[in-house]
């Protein structure tokens, strides 16, 4: 009987059911090698025949079987049966939890450990410490962390690793460091950890110092720690010593290593090498070709992503999620209704698994593209939201100028689900590119207040964002001088794009002195205040800021618009030439001009920066790119279809003001995604309320 048993299990074959008992010398073995719960079922109803499942070890293995098969539900079932005090078998049971992603589930069962009286022991605290960071639930965290100082954990160096880690994923970077320092016997994991945690903060150059400081105290790196230190390198040099050292120390060039390496060049903009590294997989899995696909999409190749993600259809390539992932984030960059059109039929006629990170990077990937009917869509057809899910389409609605319907699904989310730092960054944007100023002063001040989410820089740069648009600059900057932490770029960058918009050329210069000092390479900076004082008549204050510029090596960002027509992309600059259709497209132009002219346009000679006579301003106004990509639309599309441009920059302001007036004269609906946002022109109208 038992050796037909063994049989039907290591065939991994699905059994209605099983005669006989099972002998207690060979239980733990046939449930280890049960690879289906049918086949588990089987062995669980032998056992229970044998009355072994009322045996602690017995029943702790099988409850270990169905977790690691993925039925947290028949593991907890029976978990819930035994009513044991054993803290092995609790250790199992959120060990079941976090192996499966039910992050939340665990966190809820530590609770009831503690509230059983059952002490935690070394193994408890890495398992719960994950989900912690898994959540990014920081609070929870730092309880589970006084628990473990408690029960005199605090100096286990596994425990340690596990802090590191927790504190790293919730971006405490300093706690981090803090417990690392503490390590008495730090091991090969300890480092790994903390490179990692300096990569998931963007703290690229500790990483690697770390990492060099490791080497010197004679620490051979492995696989793993390589994968975090990969994830560090940012310049070519760097990632040519850290290939060395893993030749050096001999080191398994493995797939993950390869893939590891694609992303490494790739953000150092070498995707060439990243290709080599590609070619030169022989067995190419899955990994690999999401790898690739991703390095293209980090160097804005979204077209040749899309490309590589056909081939790797073409030569039938399983795919799973993070490839799909990968493929919808290249169709996001490149803001394409036709190619989201494309990977979403893809994913509904391939893609059985319905998994919530996908549609929700879908919902994202049509937000992009200006379509958020098919956005809300799938976001309405989805049973299971998580925070990630309502935040998206919270800064959708924001994005395309829809600030009320942002709040409402707000106070939707918050019936079912505590909003995060995340989720309120998405609606506070809304209410600032809105113009709701009551409304976003009640939503950050609830922040503490209601939900113990302590605000970031990133929420304070909202606040300044949205009283700077509303023309409350001396309020932004009262705010900013009151703010607890040291504002940072982000949030002077806020107060300078206001100034801009309400020409405050003092206020300018304050906010550009603290960003040239906190944000030296960054050019934007420089040109914004230079325009700034350009349209106040300061023209030789804006000559030395583009000397400063000079001086520095920083160029100014290239401004371009681009189009799809018939699924090709067409890019546009400013008094474009090359495009084979430049005599028709100008000509259009010219008529065009004329036509919104008479309806009572008039060009804002403001927004020419050269110092040239107003004819040629006007000229030059007349060729800004995303004109020029408005009259290729007119010209090259169907009279009711919607023209869709996107700019890399923000838009013009006399751009935005002509678009207004072409919708009106040719009845076409225009949209315009730019850096910040979406203007749906319509007749004459913006959705911004010309509020941007």
């Amino acid at each position: 009987m038992e050796a037909r048993l063994m049989k039907l299990v290591a065939n991994s074959r699905e059994i209605k059911f099983l005669l006989g008992p099972i002998e207690p010398d060979t239980c733990v073995s046939l449930i280890k090698q049960c690879r289906t719960i049918q086949s588990l079922k089987s062995v669980h109803a032998s056992m229970l025949r044998s009355y072994l499942h009322s045996n602690l070890f017995f029943s702790t293995n099988l409850i270990s079987q169905y977790a690691s098969l993925g039925s947290m539900s028949h593991a907890y079932s029976l978990f819930s049966t035994t009513q044991s005090s054993d803290v092995f078998l609790w250790n199992v049971m959120l060990r079941g939890f976090v192996d499966n992603g039910l992050y939340n589930r665990s966190m809820l069962l530590y609770r009831k450990m503690l509230l059983r009286g059952i002490q935690p022991d070394n193994f408890t605290y890495p398992f719960i410490l994950k989900a912690c960071g898994c959540v990014r639930d920081l609070e929870f965290g730092v309880i589970v962390h006084g628990n473990l100082i408690e029960s005199g954990y605090d100096l286990d160096v596994v425990v340690g690793n596990s802090l590191v880690t927790m504190y790293g994923k919730c971006e405490r970077l300093d706690i981090s460091r803090l417990v690392f320092d503490k390590i008495a016997e730090r091991n090969i994991v300890s480092w790994s950890s903390m490179i990692g945690a300096c990569a998931q903060n963007g703290q690229y150059e500790e990483g690697l110092s770390l990492f060099s400081r490791m080497l010197d105290e004679g620490i051979r790196p492995n696989r793993a720690l390589i994968l975090n230190v990969m994830s560090c390198v940012h310049r070519e040099n760097d990632a040519d010593d850290v290939c060395r050292i893993v030749i050096d120390n001999g080191v398994d060039v493995d797939r993950p290593v390869r893939n590891a390496a694609m992303g490494m060049y790739a953000r150092c903009g070498r995707i060439d090498i990243a290709r080599r590294f590609f070619d030169g997989i022989v067995e190419k899995d899955l990994m690999s070709w999401a790898a690739m696909i991703e390095a293209y999409v980090q160097t804005d190749l979204p077209l040749t992503a899309l490309e590589l993600f056909k081939q790797m259809v073409l030569e039938r390539i399983p795919l799973d999620s993070v490839s799909l992932l990968s493929v919808i984030h290249a169709c996001s960059n490149l803001a394409s209704f036709q190619q989201a059109r494309f990977i979403h039929g893809f994913i509904t006629r391939r893609f059985l698994e319905n998994q919530i990170s996908v549609e929700t990077a879908l919902v994202d990937l049509y937000v992009k593209c200006g379509h958020l009917l098919y956005a809300r869509k799938i976001f309405d057809n989805r049973r299971e939201r998580n925070i990630i899910s309502w935040s998206t389409l919270i800064s959708g609605y924001g994005a395309h100028g829809h600030g009320r319907e942002a709040l409402y699904l707000f106070d939707q989310m918050k019936d079912t689900i505590k909003p995060d730092h995340i989720a309120f960054l998405s609606v506070l944007s809304a209410c600032s590119h809105g113009g709701l100023l009551v409304e976003g002063w009640e939503c950050f001040n609830s922040m503490s207040r209601d939900f113990n989410v302590t605000p970031r820089s990133e929420h304070y740069a909202c606040m300044v964002d949205m009283l700077g648009r509303a023309g409350r600059l001396n309020e932004a900057h009262d705010f900013i001088e009151r703010m607890p932490t040291w504002p940072d770029a982000g949030v002077w960058g806020a107060l300078l794009g206001a100034c801009r918009i309400h020409l405050n050329v003092e206020l300018a210069e304050v906010a550009a002195k603290s960003l040239f000092r906190l944000d030296s390479d960054n050019p934007g900076r420089y040109v914004l205040l230079s325009n700034i004082y350009v349209s106040s008549g300061k023209r030789n204050k804006a000559n030395r800021i583009r000397a400063l510029m000079k001086q520095r090596g920083l160029r100014k960002i290239a401004g371009h618009t681009i189009i799809e027509i018939k699924n090709k992309i067409y890019t546009f600059v400013a008094g474009d030439q090359s495009h084979p259709q430049t005599s028709l497209i100008y000509s259009e132009l010219e008529k065009v001009m004329h036509r919104i002219r008479l309806a009572g346009y008039t060009p804002d000679l403001n927004f020419v920066l050269h110092d040239v006579e107003e004819e040629m301003k006007e000229k030059l106004l007349y060729a800004h790119s995303e004109k020029l990509a408005i009259v290729f639309g007119l010209l090259n599309t169907g009279s009711s279809s919607t023209i869709r441009i996107r700019k890399n920059l923000r838009v013009c302001g006399d751009c935005h003001t002509a678009a207004k007036f072409i919708s009106k004269v040719t009845g076409r609906d225009i949209i315009v995604r730019d850096a910040h946002r979406f203007h749906h022109f319509n007749k004459g109208t913006c959705s911004c309320g010309d509020y941007w």
